[in-house]
């Protein structure tokens, strides 16, 4: 061995034949939920970095994802190395499901593992071991009320508890909040401590809201004119119709405050990965500043379409102003594992739904 090779630092010398593995393996498989953070561009950005990885992706959304994971794992096919989505499959269906490895252990490089770099100088873990689940992303925000800004003033809400004016009756659509992808309003409202279950009863139970299985069916009634609000809608939905100019807006910062969220943005390791070389490489690049910094710059041509990394050390110009954490602000965390059960209420809006489909 030389002296040059000698004398590189440990995390090098393991680094390098990581790599070298990795692009022996010549391939990572990661299945990203579509509308989430892992853009393609960034997918891209990877590749040219290591043009021997070649990354084999699956996008969709998450509710369809993950069944098919825990399908293939039932029959024997092991396929994805990463499930890059929302926090409520990688929680729900696939830690739940036991077919996680610890993503803990892929973090080698010290830029990654250096954790004064990241948002509250910690790493975050959105699962109650803190190794299975790790959020990269943390955009501020909130549930935003959706308006038809030629049927709606929206100087009239500064509460959620606003919509509970008898004038909004039957005047609201809504996202059916049972489906996945719902988690960030679902949980907001069933777990805040200014809303809880009698602002859901209230809203859902007595509003007339009409319920949409599609994510964009809501926008388009919306931006129709054939309802006035919508609460809550998909924002990447509700950011296309801006863009074209329908006549629809967002009210946020309402009293209640807002929430954080990785909105898509966790990783997870699957459980005997066909090609864990390559997954760490993967993983280690994009929570990289480089890999971070493409993150945040979004979809290519499509502004305002970029997450808010965790990391710190990395400018926030690609970062819509209203995704920025603010220092000071106690943010309602949708991720915190205090707030992750869905089941009651989904149980609440079955029983609402229950009665006022009869």
């Amino acid at each position: 061995m030389s002296d040059a090779a000698d004398a590189r630092p440990t995390w090098r010398i393991e680094w390098d034949k990581t790599v070298a593995a990795a692009e022996s393996e010549g391939a990572v498989s990661v299945y990203i939920f579509d509308a989430g953070p892992l853009t393609e561009e960034t997918v891209h950005a990877f590749e040219r970095a290591y043009p021997k990885i070649k990354v084999s992706q699956l996008r969709g959304r998450g509710n369809d994802l993950g069944p098919r994971i825990v399908a293939e794992r039932r029959a024997g096919k092991y396929i994805a190395d990463l499930f890059a989505g929302g926090k409520g499959t990688a929680y729900a269906t696939l830690y739940g499901g036991k077919i996680l490895d610890p993503i803990k252990p892929l973090l080698l490089l010290p830029e990654v593992l250096d954790e004064s770099k990241w948002w509250r100088g910690e790493h975050k873990f959105v699962d109650p071991e803190n190794k299975y689940i790790l959020a990269y992303i943390g955009n501020a925000g909130g549930v935003e009320i959706n308006y038809n800004s030629n049927l709606v003033n929206p100087r009239e809400f500064t509460s959620y508890w606003d919509l509970i004016q008898p004038k909004w009756k039957g005047k609201i659509v809504a996202a059916d909040p049972r489906l996945r992808g719902m988690d960030n309003p679902v949980l907001f409202f069933y777990y805040h401590a200014k809303l809880g279950p009698e602002f859901i009863k209230k809203l859902y139970g007595e509003m007339e809201v009409a319920m949409a299985r599609d994510y964009r069916q809501p926008v388009d009634w919306l931006a129709a004119g054939k309802f006035s609000l919508c609460i809550p809608c998909v924002s990447d939905e509700m950011d296309k119709a801006m863009q074209q100019g329908l006549p629809v807006g967002q009210i946020l910062r309402l009293k209640e405050g807002g929430t954080l969220s990785s909105s898509g943005g966790t990783l997870s390791l699957l459980r005997n990965a066909p090609h864990p070389n390559a997954a760490k490489v993967f993983v280690n690049w994009l929570l990289s500043r480089e890999g971070q910094a493409q993150v945040q710059k979004g979809r290519k041509g499509r502004p305002r379409t970029g997450s808010n990394s965790l990391r710190i050390d990395i400018a926030k110009n690609d970062v819509p102003e209203e995704m920025q954490r603010k220092d000071g602000v106690d943010y309602f965390d949708a991720d915190d594992d205090k707030f992750a059960d869905r089941r009651p209420a989904d149980k609440l809006f079955n029983e609402i739904f229950g009665k006022t489909n009869k």
